[in-house]
């Protein structure tokens, strides 16, 4: 099997949840002396964006999205050990969590499996996440992005409490603000001040490399 096959046989594996398949195919990479960082960035990740193309299409749901995150997942760990760093360029770094007072994270959830797919550093907090916590873990982790959801009406002014609260700490140019969920719109991303608004998670992905000026 050449290099080409063999990647095109990691992304079916990946698309197909085949987790042991793809945990073999990525050893098997290493065994042909094939560099970590291109296995995972030709095979891994373009298996993983496939996945959120079937989900963006409603060919695949929440079950299959997962499963097939846990192949990658674990085709990952097993090449990461031998990734080059000299060859990573500046990891998007995301802190992502669902406002206080909403406990539904299954589509914040959907967001970071893409994102992580995707070569992002992501700081998951959580759901019924403080406002205040938004803010101290970017300043923290020094972040480029601060995404926020929330399914609930009730909870969406929270958004805005968050972008207001960095403003007055004249720190609001530091961050994009990326917002999503159930009865979020562009209309209330526009005004509230929000930088992004997505409606889903493979979108959310796209919109948020273009947000950085990072080529997709």
């Amino acid at each position: 099997m050449n290099k080409e096959l063999l990647f095109e046989e990691i992304i079916t594996q990946v698309v197909e949840m085949e987790e042991e398949k793809v945990v073999e195919l990525c050893e098997k990479s290493l065994e042909m002396s094939i560099p970590a960082y291109e296995t995972i960035t030709c095979a891994l990740i373009p298996g993983m964006n496939e996945v959120g193309r079937l989900y963006e299409e409603e060919e695949y749901f929440l079950p299959e999205v997962l499963m097939c995150s846990d192949a990658f997942n674990s085709g990952l760990e097993i090449v990461k050990p031998f990734i080059d760093k000299s060859s990573l360029g500046k990891a998007i770094k995301v802190v992502i969590g669902v406002i206080e007072g909403d406990t539904h994270d299954i589509g914040k959830n959907l967001v970071r499996i893409m994102m992580e797919a995707s070569g992002f550093e992501v700081y998951d907090l959580g759901r019924d996440v403080k406002l205040e916590s938004f803010i101290a873990k970017a300043e923290e982790v020094n972040a480029d992005i601060i995404c926020m959801s929330t399914l609930m009406t009730t909870t969406m002014e929270g958004m805005k409490t968050v972008i207001d609260r960095l403003k007055e700490r004249n720190i609001r140019g530091k961050y994009k603000i990326m917002i999503g969920g159930g009865p979020i719109s562009q209309r209330y991303a526009d005004m509230i001040g929000a930088d992004l608004y997505t409606k889903d998670a493979n979108e959310a992905v796209r919109k948020a490399k273009e947000l950085v000026g990072v080529a997709i």
